[in-house]
C-alpha cells in the first residue's frame, strides 16, 4: 500500500514538473520565433536594396556580370528559403536553410561592395554611395538581430536540455534551435576577380 502511495505521489511530481517544463518552454520557443521574425525582417530589407545597388553600378557601366550573376542567384535562393513557411511557423530545418543562404547572400552582397575598388566612377556615383551606406547600416541591423536570436536561441536549448524540460522535450517535440552562424572565412574582406581575366576567360 505505502509502495503505491509512493508511486502515486513520484508520478504527480512527474507530471506537475513535466507541466512547468511544457509551459517555460512554449514560453522560449516563442521568443526564438520572436527574434527570428526580426531576422528575416531585415534579410528581406537586404534583399529588397540589392536590386537597386546593382541597377545603378550596371548603369555605370560596370561590366562585372560574373559578380551579378551570383548575387541574382544567391538572393533568389535567400528569397525561397525565407518564403517556405512564415516567420513564426518555420522549423528548425527551415531556419537552418535561410541561414545558409543568407550566409552565402552576405558574401555575394560583399563582393558588389568591393567593385568600388575596382572601378573608380561608382565611388563618384552618390546614388550608388548611398545606397551602399543603406546597405552597411542593414548589415549592422542584422549582426545585431543576429546575436539577439543567437541568444534566446541558448537560453532555449540550455533550458531544453535540462533536467526534466528534456524529458519534456522529447515527449511533445521541442527541438533544439540552429544558431545563426557565419560561415569559415567571412571575416576576410571580399575579393572581386579582375575583369579583364573574366573577359579572357568568356573569350575563350
Amino acid at each position: 500500500m505505502r509502495k503505491n502511495i509512493l508511486l502515486i505521489v513520484a508520478l504527480f511530481i512527474a507530471f506537475g514538473t513535466s507541466g512547468c517544463s511544457y509551459n517555460s518552454l512554449t514560453a522560449q520557443q516563442q521568443q526564438v520565433k520572436g527574434a527570428w521574425a526580426d531576422v528575416e525582417s531585415q534579410l528581406q530589407r537586404r534583399a529588397d536594396l540589392i536590386p537597386n545597388i546593382i541597377k545603378i553600378a550596371q548603369t555605370s557601366a560596370v561590366q562585372e556580370q560574373e559578380v551579378f550573376g551570383q548575387i541574382a542567384e544567391a538572393r533568389s535562393r535567400l528569397l525561397n528559403a525565407t518564403q517556405a513557411a512564415p516567420a513564426g511557423e518555420k522549423t528548425p530545418e527551415q531556419r537552418q536553410a535561410v541561414i545558409d543562404a543568407a550566409n552565402s547572400f552576405g558574401g555575394t552582397v560583399g563582393r558588389l561592395l568591393s567593385l568600388q575598388e575596382n572601378y573608380p566612377q561608382l565611388r563618384s556615383n552618390e546614388l550608388f554611395m548611398r545606397a551602399q551606406d543603406e546597405l552597411a547600416g542593414t548589415e549592422n541591423r542584422i549582426a545585431t538581430k543576429r546575436e539577439d536570436y543567437n541568444r534566446t536561441v541558448r537560453e532555449y536549448n540550455t533550458a531544453r536540455n535540462q533536467f526534466p524540460a528534456v524529458i519534456t522535450a522529447s515527449l511533445f517535440g521541442f527541438k533544439e534551435e540552429p544558431y545563426f552562424q557565419a560561415q569559415p572565412g567571412t571575416e576576410n574582406a571580399p575579393t572581386v576577380p579582375d575583369p579583364n581575366s573574366i573577359r579572357r576567360n568568356a573569350n575563350q
